[in-house]
């Protein structure tokens, strides 16, 4: 982690930090996470019917070569991103796979939703790729601020649309097309992230000054204050109209906490806070849907019938204990939608609270990484590209899971590449390409031209930069 010099520098002389590719370690954790997905997947088969499946072979397969060509496309397109974030992502998505797979495997009825789940990682990978070739450097997407603002929200708007809009279990987060259905806020997270990143970098400096001062904080000026507004106005039409508290939060917070990030001003996040709490509390006085989150919350035995989902999650969670049943041998198909809203549960049940917890860290490994990235790099618009992406993914999270262990109200979000579901597994391994061809900009070396023009022209190759003049020394940096 720490940065390793050649020969120690001495007066004068500059310290040019040079990362390693760390390809080759990526690769052995990448084959490692998917063997884990696979185990999962036939210790689930062992213990439900004592006999592998005859077509183990061709499904362990098909997840490696999944994996396999993750990985070389990063090699080849992005040879300098961080090496961890991809297997991360496979250890996950294949763990998610292998719960699918389990709740499948409960009688009446049997269903293949795993086989969908798996088909929709193929086309995840297909973008994956697409965006590692297609895009690769992050930088010319600030160009576009205002064009992607706008198709973000209306993105987030379009359920609302008469024809396509589709109302889902009380929430009309979805549009459907002929026999196929999207959410398109999961796409909208990506896009808007890109677009508030080129925003805010471009307006940082006139929201960064000051107005009136206030218990010693420096309030924003009030006529500064449109763009924030306009993002609680739309958010409040999301929980209004989508019924959609979840959505709410992540595009509301993740505004605020970028344009904290880019500002430096505390005063943005309290104000972003103070806003948001008064939404949400209006949207409970006002509305039932909001009501009927926060008793489940709050006190969920209240009403059996209404709050099963969040009752039944938590007895499974209390009967899986430290360790948990081990696959196959819990019953999370008496929770619903665990596939989806509840993979987490059903996670806590069968791999015990340690396994939960294990998921949570990759997860946190993922946020990490991504904030690391933030540091590297080199230009402000990725800094703060890259703080957003890892913020919205960072609060999804935090948001579906605190909501299954009742440390929050239900929002209704995805569980990322574990939850059952296109929409989501397909974004979230866009937002994983981005991180990584962000860290690759910011991790590859830069060559070094000398300010005297009498001293010669920079020479380099791809893993070392030197000057003539100054004698500039290579630090080397791992992961």
């Amino acid at each position: 982690m720490s940065a390793a010099v050649a020969d120690a520098p001495v007066a004068g002389e500059d310290l040019v930090v040079v990362y390693h590719k760390r390809r080759n370690v990526e690769l052995v954790m990448t084959l490692f996470a998917a063997g884990m997905g696979i185990a999962s997947y036939l210790l689930v088969e062992m213990n439900l019917f004592n006999t592998l499946p005859t077509n183990w072979p061709v499904v362990a397969g098909i997840w490696l070569a999944i994996a396999v060509i993750a990985h070389l496309a990063i090699r080849f397109r992005v040879p300098y991103a961080d090496p961890l974030i991809l297997p991360c992502v496979i250890l996950l998505n294949g763990l998610g796979l292998a719960m699918i797979h389990r709740i499948d495997k409960i009688p009446d009825p049997v269903r293949t939703d795993a086989t969908n789940q798996l088909v929709w990682t193929g086309l995840a990978l297909v973008l994956f790729v697409t965006a590692l070739i297609v895009v690769r450097d992050h930088r010319p997407l600030q160009g576009y601020t205002y064009t992607l603002c706008a198709a973000g929200l209306l993105l987030l708007l379009m359920p609302l649309l008469p024809g396509i809009g589709k109302e889902v279990y009380g929430s009309r987060i979805w549009i459907g097309i002929g026999p196929f259905s999207f959410q398109p806020s999961e796409v909208a997270k990506i896009v808007l992230a890109v677009g508030f990143a080129s925003y805010l970098v471009e307006k940082k400096d006139v929201l960064a000054l000051a107005g009136a001062r206030f218990l010693g904080i420096d309030l924003p000026r009030p006529r500064d204050l449109g763009p924030i507004l306009l993002m609680w106005l739309a958010s409040l039409a999301v929980l209004v109209f989508q019924k959609d508290l979840g959505t709410s939060l992540l595009f509301f917070g993740l505004f605020v906490m970028m344009l904290y990030v880019a500002t430096e001003r505390p005063s943005w996040a309290i104000l972003g806070v103070l806003l948001f709490s008064a939404g949400a509390y209006a949207g409970y006085l006002l509305f039932g849907h909001v009501q009927t989150r926060v008793s489940g919350w709050l006190d969920p035995f209240s009403d059996f019938d209404r709050n099963n989902q969040i009752i039944n999650a938590q007895f499974g969670l209390a009967w899986g204990g430290l360790v948990g049943r081990g696959w196959g041998l819990g019953r999370p198909g008496l929770t619903t939608f665990a596939k989806s809203d509840f993979i987490a549960g059903a996670i806590g049940e069968e791999l015990g609270m340690a396994g939960l917890m294990a998921v949570i860290m990759v997860y946190a490994l993922i946020v990490a990484r991504g904030l690391r990235t933030a540091l590297a790099a080199k230009e402000p618009f990725g800094k703060l590209l890259a703080a957003g992406l890892s913020f919205v993914f960072a609060l999804q999270v935090f948001a579906i899971i605190g909501g299954v262990t009742r440390l929050l109200p239900l929002t209704g979000l995805t569980t990322p590449f574990m939850s059952q579901g296109g929409s989501s597994l397909v974004a979230n391994w866009v937002l994983a390409a981005l991180l990584l061809i962000i860290s690759h900009q910011a991790r590859k070396p830069i060559a070094q031209v000398s300010a005297d023009p009498l001293a010669g022209q920079a020479y380099g190759d791809a893993e070392t930069t030197q000057v003539i003049h100054g004698a500039h020394r290579v630090g080397r940096r791992g992961a």
